[in-house]
């Protein structure tokens, strides 16, 4: 019942930074974390981070710990992902996803948002 929409793609180069956005809307019945996943082109669809309703608890993959922070806003309908010291390994389709907990599955997505870091 929710949709997700991801803004704040673009191309950057190696070391720089860029910010992601999603926003939801739509019918909520619960509390929901969300939830960036990234898909680079001939790889698999790989977590990034996580953050839970309240915003005070977040998850990382090694891959991006120390590099990316996951924040969500006050009104708990936007998530932001802040990368920093981006690499070229960061290029990839961005995907915002959410989830009802305590469910494990994610059950919105958005339709995702590409990040191009060049050398």
């Amino acid at each position: 019942q929710l949709q997700l929409v991801e803004s704040g793609g673009g191309l950057v180069q190696a070391g720089e930074s860029l910010r992601l956005s999603c926003e939801a809307s739509g019918r909520a019945f619960g509390p929901y974390a969300m939830a960036w996943f990234r898909q680079a082109p001939g790889k698999e669809r790989e977590f990034v981070a996580a953050i839970n309703w309240s915003g005070n608890s977040a998850q990382y993959a090694d891959s991006v710990q120390g590099r990316f922070t996951i924040s969500r806003t006050n009104a708990k309908n936007t998530v932001n992902l802040q990368m920093n010291s981006l690499k070229p390994d960061d290029t990839a389709i961005y995907y915002c996803a959410a989830r009802f907990v305590p469910r494990s599955e994610y059950s919105s997505w958005g339709q995702g948002i590409q990040v191009t870091v060049s050398s």
